[in-house]
């Protein structure tokens, strides 16, 4: 859903806008105060947030702005999150997360999915998004903490399911080769049970084999029940409206909703199922 669109700002307010290009080792910003003045360009160590700050102090002076003018930012999505997103707000920036495979691009120039968009390029983008111009790209809703966590949550229990699956077949892999079957029902040190081809003991090398999965195997189911306990507390301990279609095995999907992402640099309506706020 999208709402009305509408100004975000008025044009002739004076505003530092400002894009940040998110690297491991350091942050490269790009600040500009209007389009057509050229961007300038500086980097700081990666996370440095007192670094980041004296530069947008020194980045108002050099563009001649009021001290404390509005400062409006954005970076492209991707492994930093949105702790990012969080910590520029904590510091009063008007901040924007774009989602990357919207940003409009020449089809003479088609950018790979893990591409970066030159900081020069997207603060561009940005001063046109906060004059009304619409398509330039899309936005990604920012998630709450609570929700973020449970999204988490519920990618880990993902990845251990995902684990268990491949290392049941691996351990049918094993026995295949020796000409015997996974068993349904498996008690402890079942390995001990299993008969070959000939109706011989497997070798004491592969039993030993088996013993070492079939612990992997315990772990995982531990560490999944767990999960779904603590999925199951947070679902009961939420407002009964909240969790009425959440219950039963959709709970952690329903927690962990997925962001939404915005088309025109706008923000939606509706909110989301999380009930996070709208960006102002």
């Amino acid at each position: 859903m999208t709402a009305t669109t509408r100004p975000e700002m008025s044009v002739s307010e004076p505003t530092l806008y400002v894009a940040f290009e998110l690297g491991k080792k350091e942050w490269k910003l790009a600040m500009t105060s209007r389009f057509g003045v050229e961007p300038w360009v500086r980097t700081v160590p990666g996370g440095d947030l007192g670094a980041v700050d004296r530069l947008l102090r020194q980045g108002r002076q050099r563009f001649a702005l009021p001290a404390h003018a509005r400062v409006v930012s954005c970076y492209e999505a991707g492994r930093d999150g949105f702790w990012v997103h969080r910590a520029l707000t904590a510091l009063g920036l008007a901040n924007r997360v774009v989602d990357s495979a919207s940003i409009e691009v020449s089809r003479r120039k088609r950018r790979a999915k893990t591409d970066r968009l030159d900081a020069r390029k997207l603060v561009t983008m940005l001063v046109r998004v906060c004059c009304g111009e619409q398509r330039v790209w899309s936005e990604v809703r920012v998630p709450t903490v609570a929700v973020e966590a449970a999204r988490q949550m519920s990618r880990e229990r993902t990845a251990l399911t995902q684990d268990q699956t491949r290392l049941t077949n691996q351990m049918r892999g094993w026995l295949a080769s020796w000409g015997c079957a996974f068993p349904r029902h498996r008690p402890d040190a079942w390995w001990t049970t299993v008969r070959d081809w000939a109706g011989a003991p497997l070798p004491g090398e592969v039993q030993t084999r088996l013993a070492r999965a079939a612990a992997r195997m315990a772990v995982l189911e531990e560490q999944i029940a767990a999960l779904d306990a603590q999925q199951q507390a947070v679902v009961t301990a939420a407002p009964v409206g909240a969790t009425t279609a959440a219950r039963g095995r959709h709970a952690p999907r329903a927690i962990a909703a997925r962001s939404v992402v915005i088309p025109g640099g706008r923000i939606g309506s509706t909110a989301s199922a999380s009930g996070s706020p709208k960006r102002q």
